[in-house]
């Protein structure tokens, strides 16, 4: 290259315009290093061809080594603004929801003194109707108290109402209501010879689980309910009617198909807990179980007389 090495001899075959092309791949030839010889081909071609311009002002040496980048000069620390004194704006958190509130030992006292004080069946539905101590009653459309008649001794105890139930006020009176009439024919009985009744006489919203709180409210009035029905015998249908009668935690699986017994004006009843018919009507595999039930249930009804 011009300037770097020494100039090649001018050859007269090779047109002036290119010569400034020519001058680099000479020059190896002068300090006796060897072109290549593939591109002094290509090069002469170039030239037959009528090439009579290079590209560049000055040609480029593709064979010599790269020249090192320059380094890159640090900048100097960056400056660094004098603090200036702020204040944090205060953090405006918006209000959460209270949380609601727990059963108080005077809730629930109310509760038993309300249902202590009825004397009949009549009167306990008259103060449950007026009772007002419950939030579940806020949001139901009727109590529903009880169907049927307790004069045959055999008392029924579901879970809760549902939508249907809720619109008419009596228990027992959707799909599932539809299957315990079946399974009550089956052994010779009908809604004039059982009581029916639920543990919480008004429908959770949605059908929610109701809250342990709205639940020991209810209870004091199931209890009385089931004092003054008298009963002779009590079926529980599902677990949860089992675990708020009889405090008991195992699984309807576990506590069905056996007697166990309940207190109840000084004396002790025959309980039995089976399957609800809505579970039944989940899974109706397990009827053949509930069948069982209801031939011990039959078999004990037949003792009364």
């Amino acid at each position: 290259m011009r300037g770097v090495y020494p100039p090649a001899p001018h050859d007269s075959q090779f047109p002036n315009a290119a010569y400034s092309a020519i001058e680099f791949v000479s020059t190896y030839a002068v300090y006796g290093m060897t072109p290549n010889t593939d591109s002094l081909a290509a090069l002469a071609w170039l030239v037959d061809a009528g090439a009579d311009e290079a590209v560049l002002d000055e040609p480029v040496n593709r064979f010599a080594a790269p020249k090192p980048r320059e380094p890159v000069r640090a900048e100097g620390p960056a400056r660094v603004a004098a603090p200036q004194s702020f204040r944090e704006p205060s953090r405006v958190f918006a209000p959460q929801p209270a949380p609601p509130p727990a059963a108080s030992d005077d809730a629930i006292g109310s509760a038993m003194e309300i249902a202590a004080r009825a004397e009949t069946l009549a009167e306990l539905k008259a103060s449950l109707e007026a009772y007002d101590g419950c939030e579940l009653k806020k949001h139901a459309t009727n109590t529903v108290f009880a169907d049927g008649t307790p004069d045959h001794g055999i008392m029924l105890i579901g879970e809760a109402p549902g939508h249907d139930e809720d619109r008419m006020g009596l228990p027992f009176v959707g799909r599932a209501g539809k299957l315990l009439d079946k399974m009550l024919a089956a052994i010779q009985l009908d809604r004039t010879k059982v009581y029916i009744v639920n543990v919480l006489p008004w429908r959770p919203p949605d059908n929610r689980n109701p809250e342990p709180v709205e639940v020991a409210k209810c209870i004091p009035f199931l209890r009385r309910h089931i004092e003054l029905a008298r009963p002779r015998i009590l079926v529980l249908l599902g677990a949860v009617s089992a675990r708020h009668v009889l405090g008991q935690t195992d699984g309807i699986m576990r506590l069905r198909g056996r007697w166990l017994e309940y207190h109840v004006a000084g004396q002790m009843i025959p309980v039995m807990p089976t399957l609800h018919p809505a579970y039944l009507l989940r899974r109706p595999i397990d009827k053949k179980l509930a069948w069982r039930d209801l031939q011990m249930i039959a078999a004990k009804v037949k003792t009364f007389s």
